[in-house]
């Protein structure tokens, strides 16, 4: 695998964490990734929710979880509670209902604080990514592997890739910062 393609595939990696991250920042939505990644202990293992049930939200302020064995759905109940989100699960046979209650301003902004910490982490990481990359490039001029001109076009490379998954970042922060502040 070449250096540019190994980089790559390490950004990649990055953007699709900080994605995941993002879908767990609360909006005035119902959002089934405010709550899939809770653990649930069942049989005797710890399970992430959306391993054990389906999570939909059916209206724009509530998420309906739907274990796929009724029989744990007061355990799911609990275990929402127990996560400590700020939401109050309702079990009611086999289900469980979620009402999400509206954002204050602090609250937005708190929300908005934490994006933006995120997309900063995130842009620092793929700047090491690039580091890494660069450092090794060299390396491989200096053992005699890459010439001169290839170094250069690799750290050419290196570059375009690190400020267009810069820029992406920036971008799937701005649209969330942009979802927290609609009412």
């Amino acid at each position: 695998m070449s250096i540019l393609d190994d980089t790559k595939t390490k950004m990649t990696s990055t953007l699709e964490h900080f994605k995941n991250d993002l879908k767990n920042i609360r909006t005035g939505r119902a959002n089934p990734g405010l709550v899939e990644h809770v653990t649930v202990e069942i049989y005797g293992s710890h399970m992430r929710l959306k391993d054990i049930a389906s999570i939909s939200a059916p209206e724009s302020r509530m998420l309906l979880i739907t274990p796929f064995d009724s029989q744990n759905a007061g355990t799911i109940g609990k275990a929402i509670e127990k996560a400590n989100l700020g939401f109050n699960p309702i079990v009611e046979g086999g289900s469980i209902r979620i009402k999400i209650p509206p954002m204050t301003e602090e609250i937005r902004k708190k929300m908005a604080k934490v994006c933006h910490d995120e997309r900063e982490k995130t842009k620092v990481t793929i700047r090491n990514i690039r580091r890494d990359g660069n450092e090794q490039a060299r390396k491989q001029k200096v053992d005699g592997e890459m010439a001169e001109d290839i170094l250069k076009k690799t750290e050419k490379g290196i570059q375009e890739l690190t400020d267009r998954f810069c820029r992406e970042a920036d971008e799937l922060s701005e649209k969330k910062e942009k979802e927290l502040s609609q009412i």
